[in-house]
């Protein structure tokens, strides 16, 4: 198994440890898995460890982003192309499913494929069965799907925009992985990891730690790039740390910061103003403005009140006491 896949998966959180419990569940089965999760959460060392707990872990473990490639380009990097398909094919080209026969195939960002390349993955699913581009020879292949999306695919189906029949395919089991701000008692533990391995990158002796300013500042950071950003911003802390032996006071979680980031000024000028050419009704407007913003919250965090709270950065108690000053309870039981 690869050590170094296993090495990052970590974490002790609920959510995070109830993930890997059900990758050890499916692994075993010969049956496609969807790994769904925002952007930066670890999608592919999931799917990592999902092949390697299966009997295909000595076979190949093949991964294709279906949202780099064209329609065109994607169709012959899946299923490979004959000689002469096309201007500049050479010769014929194996694509992925055969590069992946006996083994594993993870699809990241699955839900960026055309309808054309879907029915395509469809037959392979159901018969083992495909036709490179160009070719009329049918190939049989043996290989297990994992994909992997940010989206919402049952939306994306009821809207035409996602093949039904696949997302059932795909669906056997869904395994959905926590956010990082939903998984807190992670986030020093990851941080610490990657400072580690950063310092030994550099040549440093030591990690000398955190203090207790930085551990808060990465504490309550929303970490909207999740784990992926978690790492840079660690990295660059320990990079940028003037003296190593003191340990990271001082967290950069924005690098473009700077007083002469270009545009700055002018966007600093073109903030709007209020302009009172007649009396201004000073209450009603922040009452307004506050219920719009608590309602866009709850909306973004799909009317979860603790989410939501968090997500304002006051505790739940605050937000009820909110909620129940702008009668915005309707329909609660």
């Amino acid at each position: 198994m690869r050590r170094e896949q296993e090495q990052q998966l970590i974490g002790e959180s609920p959510g995070f440890l109830e993930v890997l419990e059900h990758v050890s569940r499916v692994a075993p089965l010969n049956r496609p898995v969807l790994v769904i999760g925002e952007r930066g959460t670890g999608k592919e060392l999931i799917a990592a460890r999902i092949h390697y707990l299966s009997d295909r872990w000595g076979n190949p473990f093949v991964k294709m982003n279906c949202a780099a490639l064209a329609e065109s380009l994607l169709e012959t990097e899946l299923f490979g192309h004959e000689a002469g398909s096309f201007t500049g094919a050479n010769k014929r080209r194996l694509g992925r499913f055969e590069l992946a026969n006996q083994g594993s195939l993870f699809l990241d960002e699955l839900a960026n494929t055309s309808a054309r390349v879907q029915e395509k993955i469809l037959r392979v699913i159901e018969y083992g069965e495909l036709e490179r581009v160009g070719g009329n020879e049918t190939i049989t292949t043996d290989v297990r799907i994992i994909g992997a999306t940010h989206e919402d695919l049952p939306t994306l189906a009821s809207e035409g925009r996602f093949r039904p029949d696949l997302l059932d395919r795909l669906a056997f089991d869904v395994i959905t992985l926590p956010a990082l701000r939903d998984r807190p008692e992670d986030i020093l533990q990851l941080a610490e990891h990657f400072a580690v391995k950063m310092s030994g990158e550099l040549g440093l002796e030591l990690f000398s730690g955190f203090t207790d300013r930085a551990k808060k500042m990465l504490r309550e950071f929303s970490w909207p790039g999740n784990v992926r950003e978690l790492k840079n911003v660690v990295e660059r802390a320990v990079y940028s740390c003037a003296d190593p032996a003191e340990g990271i006071d001082h967290i950069v979680f924005d690098p473009f910061e700077s007083p002469w980031r270009p545009g700055g000024s002018a966007a600093e000028e073109e903030k709007p103003r209020a302009h009172f050419d007649q009396p201004y009704e000073f209450k009603n407007h922040i009452r307004d403005y506050e219920i719009q913003l608590i309602s866009d919250a709850l909306a973004t965090c799909k009317h979860n009140q603790k989410k939501t709270a968090k997500f304002l950065g006051m505790t739940y108690h605050q937000l009820r006491g909110y909620l129940r000053k702008y009668e915005l309870t309707e329909g609660e039981d």
